[in-house]
């Protein structure tokens, strides 16, 4: 079994329902569990600015897909819940990204694993850090902590829980 962390994000309401459909697609897939679900975070945007903030959240996933299986049925995720690619970085239903794999590097040109920027953003290195303390990131040889430490306080005081996850299973 494989086991993936995800990043999931949204910044168009209704941001909950998206999320709840999100999850519910990943567990629907008969080749994909979720493990873990972090807590919710509310972010404001990064790069793009000019929109609403998001709710971030991580999940850890077991699985027996490969790693551009995955990526495809994340895409589809995104597609399925109106997903529209306008802007760089900008207003989503949706964003599920593949943060690592296994301990895996992918340097697939489709697929960077672990994902480029994971370790300059405050909203995915909080929730990673809440559920998989102590994973140790391929490529940077850190854990979630420790980038934690090596971003800009500016970075992570934007990022505040916005509720524990208690998203119905089922």
């Amino acid at each position: 079994m494989n086991h993936a962390f995800l990043s999931l994000g949204t910044n168009i309401e209704p941001r909950m329902g998206y999320l709840k459909d999100a999850l519910e697609l990943l567990e629907s897939h008969s080749d994909i569990s979720i493990e873990t679900k972090s807590s919710i975070y509310e972010t404001p945007p990064v790069g793009y600015t000019d929109q609403a903030d998001f709710l971030n959240m991580v999940v850890d996933v077991a699985t027996t897909l490969s790693p551009l299986e995955l990526l495809t049925y994340c895409q589809s995720i995104e597609q399925q819940l109106g997903r529209k690619r306008e802007i760089r970085f900008g207003p989503r239903t949706i964003d599920l990204d593949i943060l690592t794999y296994n301990n895996e590097n992918s340097t697939v040109e489709r697929l960077l694993i672990p994902h480029p920027r994971m370790h300059q953003r405050a909203f995915v290195l909080i929730p990673l850090h809440e559920i998989a303390p102590n994973f140790v990131i391929p490529i940077w040889n850190k854990c979630a902590k420790e980038l934690l430490d090596e971003l800009q306080e500016s970075d992570i005081k934007g990022v505040r829980k916005w509720m524990q996850n208690d998203l119905a299973e089922g």
